[in-house]
């Protein structure tokens, strides 16, 4: 086994052993504060592909909700993993999922066009508009130094309350009882698989996205050059490789994706814009991003892993008495042990060294042949 297959199999064994402390975590949580620990945990593992009303049953409706649920976080997640990759550690895809998305809304409320044609203009708006404003964050990085976490950060609630703005004092509908946009044109609408589970046709663009963005990050040269970037800053600027145009197209790239997940999801779920805070989807696609370890290709398994839970943790919340935010502590303990970096690192340490003494008595061995 080469060392390359060895760390392989350290991430695979180091991401599970996260994912089951996260696990262990939340079951703890569950039988210190419900009535029905075994109940809440059976909704919580099995119920989102299982029905138990009279017999045990396949429950392909929770299937088909889970994979719409996948939808959104799966852009997100392709967009961290573009920005992880170049070392730049932003959080600007929150907020560009909610421009992506009113943007995308403005377009399919105020500029008719032809059917096929009307929802990929709206997206491709949405995507150029978030671009654009992921240029923020990083030309204060290459040109001023200023941190990219913190800046996107506070960017995410500046652009949440520029929405805010331009939703309730431009583009309300004055008829409607709460705060909304008008209503969509047909035309613009995405359509749906499945109906009752709000499963759209974003989903298959979603998985395209995952394998043309693997592609991308590596089969190509400016992939590899945001790659090269993330393992050694230094290096790459020895080596000649264009530093700062890297991190701002990995940026751009990462909003671009993001705004185009935001307005997909707004599209093909919604018939008018009605967002008033940050959806969520961003900080969903971070974690996302970690458990994929930065790899596209895995992004849509992480994407189906934490929509999982997510609906596991909705029907614990309806059915028992336990917080549909068990989630986020779920979320959170997977974070703290990938973010760790000393969790098993003197299991690491035993696959080195094991690996070095292999390919040493191998040197050995070949050498007296």
């Amino acid at each position: 086994m080469n060392n390359r297959r060895r760390m392989t199999l350290f991430n695979l064994i180091r991401g599970c052993a996260a994912i089951l402390m996260a696990l262990l975590v939340a079951a703890i949580l569950i039988f210190i504060s419900c009535d029905e620990p075994w109940l809440a945990l059976r909704y919580l593992i099995l119920s989102p592909v299982l029905d138990f009303k009279e017999t045990i049953s396949f429950n392909a409706m929770s299937l088909y909700t889970i994979f719409g649920n996948m939808i959104p976080i799966m852009f997100t997640g392709l967009g961290v993993c573009v920005m992880f990759s170049a070392n730049e550690f932003n959080c600007g895809g929150e907020g560009c999922v909610m421009v992506g998305a009113f943007v995308a809304s403005l377009c399919a409320i105020y500029i008719p066009m032809p059917g096929f044609l009307h929802p990929l203009f709206c997206v491709l708006v949405a995507m150029l508009v978030c671009g654009a404003i992921m240029l923020i964050p990083a030309l204060l990085k290459v040109k001023l130094g200023a941190s990219e976490m913190v800046c996107t950060l506070m960017l995410n609630y500046v652009l949440l309350y520029i929405v805010k703005h331009f939703l309730t004092n431009v583009f309300a509908d004055r008829s409607r009882g709460q705060t909304q946009t008008l209503r969509f044109l047909d035309t613009a609408q995405i359509p749906s698989i499945v109906v009752r589970a709000k499963l759209t046709w974003g989903f298959f663009i979603a998985i395209a996205c995952a394998a043309l963005i693997w592609l991308f990050m590596y089969r190509t040269r400016w992939g590899y050059t945001i790659r090269m970037l993330g393992v050694n800053k230094l290096f790459s600027g020895y080596s000649g490789l264009k530093v700062g145009g890297t991190v701002v197209l990995a940026q751009v790239v990462g909003g671009m994706l993001s705004g185009m997940g935001g307005s997909i999801e707004m599209l093909g779920r919604y018939t008018s814009f009605k967002w008033n805070s940050l959806p969520g989807y961003g900080w969903d696609g971070m974690t996302v991003a970690i458990l994929a370890k930065n790899n596209p290709a895995f992004v849509p398994l992480a994407a189906f892993f934490i929509a999982y839970l997510d609906r596991g943790c909705q029907l614990m919340a309806t059915y028992c008495d336990i917080s549909s935010n068990m989630i986020d502590i779920i979320q959170a303990v997977i974070f703290l042990f990938f973010a760790a970096e000393q969790f098993l690192a003197g299991y690491r340490q035993k696959l080195v060294v094991k690996g070095a003494r292999e390919e040493l008595l191998a040197a050995e061995g070949g050498a007296r042949a």
